[in-house]
């Protein structure tokens, strides 16, 4: 995340009637998601370009409960190097890699080794992540600890229970105390907004999220039973929008959870593209929380070179 080009959101006192006055058509949202992927088409060179952006902007990511440091150390591998080096001489590209690593707290110290001087940022998850239902003064000290272990960003879950009950000044003092906590770790905050209800509190929950303090507003765990969608994306991208021209502040934006096709990466670049502009196509404002979305890339990159599609086998995480 480029510090030098983007200015961190300092948040804004809790303006509850700016909070209230977001709404959501969900049938206007749903036909805009619905031809996103389908009014045009991106193809040949534009195709290849856009999907080397895509690969700078992946949190490559490993949550599971049987990660080890083997697992990592590979993931930071791929990170470091995404695409097989004939491929990276063919389409004559240098210096890519991915926007970050993204692991649990236990894993910060081998993801920082492994990655060495890359310059990939360590993102860590935190926060009783996924479920965000510790004591606040536990998952305060998480983020504290995460810091001290040298994590540059910082995936908080937020208490959904505030965006269902409406308690926008407990959701606020929350998110703001997490912001405190990071420092100078930049704060990506996770809203499960398939858990919020609707798509109106997706929209006021990003914006009570966004005048806290965070950098980044971020859709999906990645295990709720509804993750990252394209109209729960035009409503947060839609908020993001509206704080930057109330307040000057560019807050990014992560989609996670369900995108594992180079298809599906490209739509999601048009629409950040479309509604918030060119500053937003790049890792400092936009990330994928993924794993598999880096294979199906680069098979379809050898498909560009070769004109054939291999085997996924070929395209191996690690």
């Amino acid at each position: 995340m480029n510090d030098n080009l983007i200015k961190r959101n300092d948040g804004s006192e809790l303006d509850v009637d700016w909070v209230m006055s977001q709404t959501a058509n969900t049938s206007a949202i749903e036909r805009r998601a619905t031809t996103l992927g389908s009014r045009r088409s991106i193809k040949k060179d534009h195709q290849a370009a856009w999907l080397l952006r895509a690969i700078s902007c992946i949190d490559l990511t490993t949550l599971s409960g049987d990660d080890t440091e083997g697992r990592v150390r590979r993931l930071c591998a791929k990170g470091i190097r995404p695409i097989r080096p004939d491929l990276i001489r063919a389409l004559g590209v240098t210096n890519l890699h991915v926007g970050a690593i993204c692991v649990y707290h236990e894993m910060i110290g081998a993801a920082i080794t492994a990655l060495g001087n890359s310059g990939i940022p360590v993102a860590a998850v935190s926060t009783g992540f996924p479920a965000g239902l510790s004591p606040l003064s536990t998952r305060l000290l998480e983020i504290n600890e995460s810091v001290a272990a040298g994590a540059k960003e910082i995936d908080i879950v937020i208490s959904r229970r505030h965006v269902l009950t409406q308690n926008w000044q407990e959701l606020f003092n929350e998110v703001k105390a997490f912001r405190s906590a990071c420092g100078e770790a930049h704060l990506k905050t996770i809203l499960a907004t398939g858990e919020l209800g609707s798509l109106r509190n997706v929209a006021r929950a990003s914006m009570v999220c966004m005048m806290a303090g965070a950098d980044f507003i971020k859709t999906s765990t990645g295990k709720e039973s509804v993750n990252a969608t394209l109209a729960t994306s035009i409503v947060m991208v839609r908020a993001i929008r509206d704080y930057y021209e109330q307040t000057g502040f560019k807050v990014g934006y992560k989609p996670a959870g369900g995108i594992s096709k180079a298809k599906d990466a490209l739509v999601y670049l048009s629409l950040m593209k479309e509604e918030l502009g060119n500053d937003w196509v790049d890792a400092s404002l936009f990330r994928f929380g993924a794993s598999s979305l880096l294979g199906d890339i680069e098979r379809q990159l050898e498909h560009y070179i070769t004109g054939s599609y291999s085997a996924s086998y070929r395209h191996p995480l690690g």
